[in-house]
């Protein structure tokens, strides 16, 4: 299992309906098989997920977050990891907003 703790990921590509961008950033602490992380930046005030690990890295999780105008926004996403010749890490993330239009979308966060 990846050990996700105390990484540090910014989005490097998102979808027109997502809400990171370069200026976002994700602090991401682990226990275990658990995986939580506080992001904010960009048009996000502050942000908070929380997520499950599984034996090849790959992240099922839940978000919440509000953004600069107020408005909070919830979703899920699943991220799988790919290990980059540097050995950081690369997560390809399909996500869904569970609130507003309720769309799809797909971004890709890197470690710093």
């Amino acid at each position: 299992m990846i050990n996700y703790n105390g990484k540090i990921f910014k989005p490097k590509v998102n979808t027109d309906n997502g809400e990171t961008s370069h200026e976002t950033v994700f602090i991401y602490k682990q226990t275990g098989n658990i995986l939580t992380s506080e992001y904010s930046g960009g048009k996000i005030k502050y942000g908070h997920l929380i997520g499950l690990v599984d034996a090849k890295g790959n992240i099922d999780m839940r978000y919440h977050q509000v953004k600069s105008n107020g408005e909070i926004m919830t979703g899920i996403c699943k991220s799988k990891p790919e290990t980059l010749r540097n050995g950081k890490i690369r997560l390809h993330e399909s996500w869904e907003w569970t609130s507003g239009d309720k769309s799809k979308g797909k971004s890709i966060l890197e470690e710093q």
